[in-house]
């Protein structure tokens, strides 16, 4: 996994807030099945917040497992959780789970790595096991950007792009959905969560390039952002 480390995607955004959470669990029950029996994998997990509430929601008998190579003091207490990268993992041969979830995190992963960690991960499904993958949408994407923001994102989405192609060619018979969730945020909100680097596209930008980018977000948007945060989703 790549060595670029986000801490603040899931720490006082729309993604930690509850009705995000909800909505979105509500639509991993939907179209995974998930049960009280399910055993589950969760990588790049943040703070565990979303798999923490999934456990109380369907009183899980088994705590889900996350994975980061970020040991957050502030994480979900309903999880267990590994410090580790992915691709270096090393899990009991006897250790399977019912649902394995990578987050908005494949896009760190080398492209000639993506293959061996899909294959690593067939090997710890259970028998009718599913992983599941979240990707921002490549086509329609929403999320408020300044102009140099907005060409790094289209980089990382052109990427996006050639690893859902590496999936498909692998897994032909894969099922796509979308999960969409309206933001209603405000600018000042948002514009602390562009100073907290919230995404992987702000990492490399310097402080001065943050500070511009905030200027032009503060002349271009209204005080009340409204937007569609779409993810798309694959089921293998």
């Amino acid at each position: 996994m790549a060595s670029v480390v986000i801490k603040n995607w899931d720490n006082k955004t729309w993604l930690s807030s509850q009705n995000y959470i909800n909505s979105f669990n509500n639509f991993l029950i939907k179209n995974t099945k998930i049960n009280s029996n399910f055993k589950i994998l969760d990588i790049g997990c943040g703070r565990g917040k979303i798999l923490g509430s999934l456990k109380s929601k369907l009183k899980l008998k088994y705590k889900p497992l996350g994975i980061d190579i970020v040991n957050h003091k502030d994480r979900d207490k309903r999880i267990k959780f590994k410090k580790a990268n992915i691709l270096n993992l090393s899990l009991r041969k006897s250790q399977k789970f019912d649902l394995i979830m990578i987050k908005q995190t494949i896009h760190l992963i080398k492209l000639s790595k993506v293959k061996k960690l899909l294959k690593s991960l067939e090997k710890i499904l259970n028998t009718k096991g599913k992983i599941i993958i979240f990707t921002l949408d490549t086509e329609n994407n929403e999320i408020p950007t300044f102009k140099l923001m907005k060409l790094k994102l289209n980089k990382s989405l052109i990427r996006d792009k050639e690893i859902f192609k590496i999936i498909t060619n692998l897994y032909p018979q894969r099922i796509q959905k979308k999960f969409i969730f309206n933001v209603r945020i405000s600018k000042k909100k948002y514009l602390e969560m562009i100073k907290n680097r919230y995404i992987s596209t702000l990492i490399p930008f310097s402080k001065k390039q943050l500070i511009q980018g905030i200027q032009e977000i503060k002349l271009n948007y209204k005080n009340k952002l409204k937007f569609k945060d779409k993810l798309n989703c694959i089921i293998l």
